[in-house]
């Protein structure tokens, strides 16, 4: 593959002639040569992460309009490599709650205006997904201080079976707060890394800023009345920066908590020296303050869209790190000055930690879930998943992917440590609390897969006449008729009913969602009322309780366990297996999509950099060409190309004709993030971009149609199109047609009727300004 320039050519009688077809791939990625269909591919602008390519022959294709007559040029921006590229990408794995509840932020409800109420549900999310950074670095500590520094090498027998920690068991580091003291590095260095993590992700997936919004001559057509459409949208640096202080430095902070409360504490007894008692108490005055400034700067900055804030805090970004990284080293310090009577036993100080945060959450979850109802009956959407609930059940579970896989890494430490032999106490009484709900969660998860496994049979029962009714299908036909088969009908069939599962998402998540909040305030109280692991908790009280208890607590810590092992596994064939790679990609396409306003150590979102690219390329081609552009999206690139859409300036989104199939734009979209994707924000966009045009299959896990409401319905989307194209074996088909579900729309012969439809509505001439009267008017035909 060979690298041409941009073109840039075009002349007056060009501008009548060319039309571009800009192709959006969707989740998975693919390569230019299957975009293009033609081994020979051109990159003509961008670079290895990300870019646009045509065919080698149509490189120059803008000085030759006669041989592009009734056809456009193709050209095809790949984006795949911002998702599954290189092996690191499989570490991502670890920010996966951080990423959860990012989506969070974006599900809120959409309201009739902006209110406190908006602002704090933000706050809200933002809160939860500073417990859940604070929670990965406690379980750090729980890990190295706690378990290891604390607990084992305290304990000679545990020590002696573990030779490296040998020299913590004796000589100069084996007083407590010494071996606190080096232990601290480990949580430390993971949350350096997760600051530079963060900071390196930005410079190479987000620092990029969009299309500049300058006054357009033909006005506005009041596109940025939907948030996509803003300056500021798709650039949010200020906010990143000042969230990834505040989280840096809430990390540091609570490494300076966990090894600085031991010492402290050990300080206030009577007989001990002043000096280090009154340093102890200004230790605890200085964590304090560092915990204040972390929260106001969470709390009273959200994310600014209506501009591009190119402006940022310096000093914020930097004091408040580096102030929380000062206080950490000089807390190391008082913790490592001697105390040559001081001895560790039990667990390190601080356990109920664990459960604050858990209560923390829960509390939040609670309060987002009465500020969304809130929201939502301001505005009432039927189709909005779980009725407005949809952000605090997202981040309810990301809460609980937070407490398993952190639980299952101090449970498998602690096994690894001490095994069965009981010489150590383990980890903090919450993590065995936790792991016991899962079990039942188990349960209730699988009434549920019952449920829908009955209801999906019963589903394809009644597809089975559709597809009968589809195909024209005669048990009495002659030469003319294709007779049933029941095997083939049968597999249709199943894949309709199979692809309707995804309509049920909200009901699943819901369910998951509120048995885990339910659960987790169980496993809370149980934990804090006896402080004992739950199988001792019940003891001699009735058997049937003693008896499930103590199975849920071997059977809850095995799976946790197990989990955290599989969850390894997996990341390590991701890094070396770019299948398995691609597989988490297709995960990280629909997660990072949106901007990381409530999490900075979230995985980069790729959209920031795909945005601007398409709006870039777009809006450069019509001013040197002034041709039609049809910009074509699959699946999750039809979700790329309406966000560029929003960003274009009116006068050249009107020269814009828009193809989506496999689209999710409604179907996932429009229900879960209401705000952006709901049907007004996609009325608009129809009356906004020249003609839209929307293809979809009912064997079609993830697209659907757009569903607008009165003439914008019919005119956007396209009855849905038979799947598989051929029932039986014709003169067209002699070979069984496949069932394509929701790849290869292009091969369907609608594809290039739709197309071409789309390229005659398309003005040659620069349009004029349209009334609002005439926004649903002068569409492509259905």
């Amino acid at each position: 593959m060979t690298t041409a320039p941009e073109q840039h050519t075009g002349t007056g009688a060009v501008a009548d002639e060319t039309a571009l077809e800009l192709l959006v791939h969707g989740v998975g990625g693919t390569t230019p040569q299957e975009m293009l269909d033609d081994p020979r591919t051109v990159r003509v602008s961008g670079d290895a992460t990300a870019a646009v390519y045509r065919r080698a022959e149509d490189v120059d294709a803008e000085t030759r309009p006669d041989d592009y007559r009734g056809r456009p040029v193709p050209e095809a921006y790949v984006w795949c490599n911002l998702t599954s590229g290189n092996g690191s990408r499989a570490l991502w794995l670890v920010l996966l709650p951080f990423m959860v509840v990012n989506l969070a932020h974006w599900m809120r409800p959409n309201a009739l205006r902006r209110t406190r109420t908006v602002r704090l549900y933000g706050l809200l999310v933002r809160l939860a997904g500073l417990t859940l950074t604070v929670l990965l670095v406690a379980t750090a500590c729980a890990v190295a201080l706690d378990l290891t520094a604390w607990q084992c090498a305290g304990t000679p027998a545990c020590a002696e079976r573990r030779t490296w920690l040998g020299f913590l068991a004796d000589g100069w580091w084996s007083q407590p707060g010494r071996r606190l003291a080096l232990a601290a590095l480990v949580p430390t260095a993971l949350t350096v890394f997760l600051w530079y993590l963060s900071h390196r992700t930005w410079s190479a997936y987000e620092a990029q800023r969009p299309l500049p919004h300058q006054p357009d001559p033909e006005g506005s057509d009041g596109s940025a009345d939907n948030a996509l459409a803003r300056p500021g949208f798709w650039y949010g640096r200020r906010l990143v920066s000042r969230l990834r202080a505040a989280h840096t430095a809430a990390g540091l902070l609570t490494v300076t908590a966990a090894v600085g409360t031991s010492a402290a504490r050990y300080d206030r007894r009577a007989d001990g020296p002043v000096l280090l008692d009154v340093l102890g108490h200004v230790f605890a005055g200085a964590l304090i303050a560092g915990l204040v400034a972390v929260l106001a700067v969470v709390v009273l900055r959200g994310r600014t869209e209506d501009r591009l804030d190119l402006h940022l805090d310096r000093t914020l970004v930097r004091v408040l790190p580096y102030g929380a990284l000062t206080l950490l080293a000089l807390t190391l310090v008082y913790a490592g000055w001697s105390r040559p009577h001081w001895h560790s036993s039990g667990r390190l100080p601080g356990d109920a930690a664990f459960g604050g945060i858990a209560l923390a959450q829960v509390t939040l979850v609670v309060a987002l879930a009465v500020v969304a109802r809130a929201i939502y009956r301001t505005a009432v959407d039927r189709r909005t998943a779980l009725r407005g609930l949809g952000g605090p059940a997202t981040a309810m579970l990301a809460c609980g992917l937070g407490g398993v896989m952190t639980g299952g890494v101090a449970q498998r430490v602690a096994d690894w440590l001490d095994g069965t032999s009981g010489l150590i106490p383990g980890p903090p009484v919450l993590l065995s609390w936790q792991a016991s709900v899962i079990p039942p969660l188990l349960v209730v998860v699988a009434v549920m897969c019952a449920v829908l496994a009955v209801r999906t049979a019963r589903r394809k029962q009644a597809e089975t006449v559709r597809v009968e009714a589809d195909y024209h299908l005669d048990e009495h036909a002659g030469a003319s008729g294709e007779r049933p088969d029941a095997a083939r009908t049968s597999a249709i069939a199943g894949t309709r009913a199979r692809a309707a599962l995804t309509d049920r998402a909200p009901v699943i998540i819901g369910v998951v969602s509120a048995v885990s909040l339910l659960l987790g305030a169980l496993a809370v109280a149980g934990a804090w009322f006896t402080g004992k692991l739950p199988g001792t908790a019940t003891e001699g009280t009735f058997p049937l309780l003693e008896g499930a208890a103590d199975t849920a607590q071997a059977l809850g810590s095995w799976l946790i366990g197990a989990g955290f092992i599989l969850f390894v596994t997996w990341g390590r064939r991701a890094y070396k297996d770019p299948a398995a790679r691609r597989t988490i990609g297709i995960l990280w396409d629909v997660g990072t999509f949106w901007p990381r306003a409530a999490h900075p150590f979230a995985p980069p979102c790729y959209a920031e950099r795909a945005v601007p690219d398409l709006t870039w390329r777009m809006a450069t081609w019509t001013r040197a060409t002034g041709g039609r552009l049809i910009l074509s999206g699959h699946s999750q690139g039809s979700v790329l190309a309406a966000a560029a859409a929003w960003q274009l300036p009116p006068s050249v989104r009107r020269r814009v004709g828009l193809l989506t199939y496999g689209s999710p734009l409604e179907r996932l979209y429009g229900r879960w993030f209401p705000a952006q994707f709901g049907p007004a924000a996609l009325a608009s966009l129809h009356r906004q971009v020249d003609c839209w045009r929307n293809l979809h299959r009912d064997t079609d896990p993830i697209g659907g149609p757009i569903g607008l409401s009165g003439d914008c319905g019919p005119t956007v989307d396209h009855p849905a199109l038979l799947d598989p194209l051929a029932y039986g074996r014709t003169g067209q088909h002699p070979l069984p047609a496949p069932i394509l579900g929701h790849g290869d729309y292009r091969a369907d012969p609608v594809f290039a009727e739709e197309r071409a439809r789309l390229l005659a509505r398309l003005k040659h001439a620069v349009p004029t300004p349209r009334t609002q009267g005439q926004g649903s008017s002068g569409r492509s035909s259905g």
